[in-house]
């Protein structure tokens, strides 16, 4: 049996003092954060075939992605502060087998409903899984080797969201939508198995004991806020239901903040915000989460409704994205790139490349795949660049013994990040839509519902320009939120550096 290990820091200087097969552990761990991000990436080429075998509307589209990321959300820090206490290595194994089990539901679904649940309980597992991932990484690496561990383990996560539409284009060119679930459980298996065998145990047993209430008050806020976005299109900006759980999502996160402060031992430690490096690099990451998932929510649908590709064809086209990633990270050029240029310049030039892919797929690629690949290169550069240096920003502004709260943290505001990007964009691309569309189509919640109810070639290229129309739309929302959170996130991070000096 592996041993356990205290919260005491990896040695910074000596070969000597590190652990043997620390490599062989995060080749393990990466496998484990793989099956996670597999399963974010291959929904994204299903999304017609949900539309069409289930009868899902836009809006259950998005709360298909976002009942995952709404849970993750709000169990993340619980979950960090739980591994930091009672073992990293329990919960990494425990998070893997509740994510197979909720694959396996999420495949035998017949409604939206069944699914969107089932999405729900494969969040709880994720959020064990996202956690401690990143806090093993930052316990078995010293000071020397954990940049370009860290960078190692990003670009495995950016291979999850290549490997996500392709593999989802395959299956679903051979079998049905329920298959993209069923791939999660071979890896979820191997993981399983790698993470018992070779991942040794570590844990703070004085640390903090989980923080419960805050987790329900952080997920009923966030749940409320989101609904409200989702729903506002079909129902209304200032109808009661919109203007209700937009209430009750803001009361209830300042609940949260309240009680945080006040709490002895907070999921969210407040004082973390009295830390401008950790304010930047958080407030840029959850920007640079909010482009990455509103953009895959749409390139799904851009490619397949807009550009009528299938399924494969979508995910080998959605792939140069990620590939560019995988490759940038591998070779080292982030790692090597940041000491070099600082922790503002990569984040704002990384989240200004992000953003300026947007843009070009909005505009270049309205109606061709050419304008869109020179849009997917930039934004794999961009986010090659940022993502190591946020998270690297955020881990050290967080003490050693609190890893597992800081990964939490990390992945937290990724998950909120993503889950607002998908309800944000998704509402723009909704509302543009609805605004243009013709009469015989009014009051339609997806692109094949309007098209069934169209008599004409006319009424139906008015319909599918409507639908392209709202894409390009939300994907230029997107470009300008990066671009302003690469702002925002460059000063916070320039006024740290500048203190610490």
């Amino acid at each position: 049996m592996a041993a356990t290990t205290t919260d005491s820091p990896p040695a910074t200087t000596g070969e000597d003092h590190r652990l043997p097969t620390r490599w062989l552990v995060l080749a393990v761990i990466c496998l484990a954060q793989l099956t996670v991000l597999l399963d974010n990436t291959v929904l994204t080429v299903a999304i017609p075939s949900l539309t069409e075998d289930l009868g899902a509307a836009t809006s259950d589209i998005q709360w298909m992605i976002n009942a995952y990321s709404l849970v993750q959300a709000g169990l993340l820090l619980t979950a960090g502060s739980a591994a930091d206490r009672y073992g990293r290595k329990k919960l990494l194994a425990t998070g893997l087998a509740l994510f197979g089990i909720g694959s396996l539901g999420a495949a035998l679904s017949q409604t939206a409903g069944q699914l969107i649940a089932a999405r729900a309980g494969m969040g709880v597992g994720g959020a064990l899984l996202m956690t401690t991932t990143l806090a093993v990484v930052v316990q078995v690496f010293d000071d020397e080797e954990r940049t370009k561990a860290i960078g190692l383990w990003g670009a495995v996560s950016a291979l999850g969201f290549a490997a996500g539409p392709l593999i989802g284009g395959a299956l679903l060119n051979h079998y049905w939508w329920g298959s993209i679930f069923l791939i999660n459980l071979p890896v979820a298996f191997l993981g399983l198995l790698a993470v018992l065998k070779w991942v040794p145990e570590s844990k703070n047993p004085t640390g903090d004991r989980p923080d419960l209430l805050g987790a329900l008050l952080s997920t009923i806020g966030m749940t409320g806020v989101v609904f409200a976005i989702i729903s506002g299109p079909g129902h209304g900006w200032t109808s009661g239901r919109v203007l209700g759980s937009a209430a009750v999502g803001v009361v209830t996160l300042a609940l949260f903040a309240l009680w945080e402060r006040r709490c002895p031992y907070p999921m969210l430690d407040m004082h973390f915000f009295r830390n401008s490096r950790f304010v930047g690099a958080v407030s840029g990451g959850i920007l640079v989460a909010f482009g990455m998932g509103g953009s895959f929510f749409l390139l799904g649908q851009h490619l397949q409704l807009v550009l009528h590709y299938d399924p494969l064809e979508t995910g080998l086209r959605m792939t140069p994205l990620a590939l560019v990633i995988v490759v940038l990270n591998f070779t080292g050029v982030g790692a090597r790139l940041l000491p070099k240029i600082g922790t503002p310049v990569a984040i704002a030039g990384g989240m200004g490349l992000l953003a300026a892919g947007l843009a070009a797929i909005a505009v270049l690629g309205a109606h061709g795949y050419n304008g869109m690949l020179l849009g997917l290169v930039l934004m794999g550069i961009g986010i090659a660049l940022s993502m190591p240096a946020m998270a690297t920003a955020v881990m050290s502004a967080i003490p050693p013994e609190k890893a597992g709260v800081g990964a939490g943290v990390n992945g937290t505001l990724q998950e909120c990040g993503n889950g607002l990007g998908v309800a944000v964009l998704g509402a723009v691309l909704n509302s543009r839509f609805a605004a243009l569309l013709p009469a015989v189509a009014a009051g339609a919640g997806s692109l094949p519902e309007a098209l069934a109810r169209a008599g004409s070639d006319a009424e139906r290229s008015s319909i599918s320009e409507a639908f392209a129309s709202g894409v390009q739309a939300s994907q230029l929302v997107g470009a300008g939120a990066v671009m302003a959170g690469g702002v925002v996130a460059a000063v916070l991070l320039w006024r740290a550096e500048r203190q610490d000096r």
